[in-house]
């Protein structure tokens, strides 16, 4: 899987474990050897995905997502639990930061590790071109970002952006996401070349635009019914 240059995955311990037992033979004093049937000892296989959200210390050990952050997609997770149909994996995105920092996360909630993409922000959100989001609407012609809880909905291919990824959203905040065709798809603009370039990178029409290359990994792995949440 092709992964952003400074897309980076920090590994949480595997939590697999089983266990094994050898058959073994008692001699008796005065006797022909025998071999006594010893009972197997069960194997029990730990569950990774009760054991991380019992504990919390398992998903992110590194903190590489802020705290808020996680803990606000992981209740989004329940609140729209009727709408989210796959938990093995969610996406955050953090608008906090700047547009040439890693700011869009998958967030393996099987196996603990993060994988950190670069992604875009409206233009209406930073008319200055700061390279900061500060605004953000659900209205129709605003190109700014829309945040809260979406449902992944699935790969499509669209003939002005090519391979990509629908979402809906959730929430009032970007409930009319298909509406205004708010979708994550590959850009220029949003390729290492013009972050180089520019210092930054370019501004959507709303959408959550990423490389060409991190398109691929990311629209094979989101396919549907699975979380990405936006928030500041």
């Amino acid at each position: 899987m092709r992964l952003s240059r400074r897309g980076l995955i920090l590994g949480g311990s595997a939590l697999l474990a089983g266990c094994s037992s050898a058959a073994s033979t008692v001699q008796l004093a005065g006797a022909a050897p025998a071999s006594l049937p010893v009972a197997p000892v069960p194997t029990v296989t730990p569950q990774p995905v009760a054991v991380a959200r019992a504990t919390g210390q398992v998903i992110d050990p590194h903190g590489v997502v802020r705290k808020d952050l996680m803990e606000r997609a992981r209740a989004a997770l329940d609140t729209h639990g009727h709408k989210i149909s796959k938990r093995d994996r969610m996406y955050l995105v953090d608008f906090q930061k700047f547009s040439g920092e890693d700011r869009l996360y998958e967030v393996d909630l099987e196996g603990g590790w993060v994988t950190a993409y670069r992604t875009s922000h409206g233009r209406g959100s930073d008319p200055a071109h700061s390279g900061f989001a500060q605004r953000f609407s659900n209205q129709m012609d605003s190109h700014m970002s829309s945040i809260g809880a979406y449902a992944t909905a699935g790969a499509s291919w669209g003939s002005q952006q090519g391979p990509n990824v629908l979402l809906d959203g959730l929430e009032y905040s970007n409930d009319r996401a298909r509406e205004r065709a708010i979708i994550i798809h590959g850009a220029d603009y949003a390729d290492p070349a013009f972050l180089a370039r520019e210092g930054k990178l370019g501004r959507s029409y709303g959408c959550f635009s990423v490389s060409h290359a991190d398109l691929v990994p990311l629209r094979e792995r989101m396919g549907d019914g699975r979380l990405l949440f936006a928030m500041t």
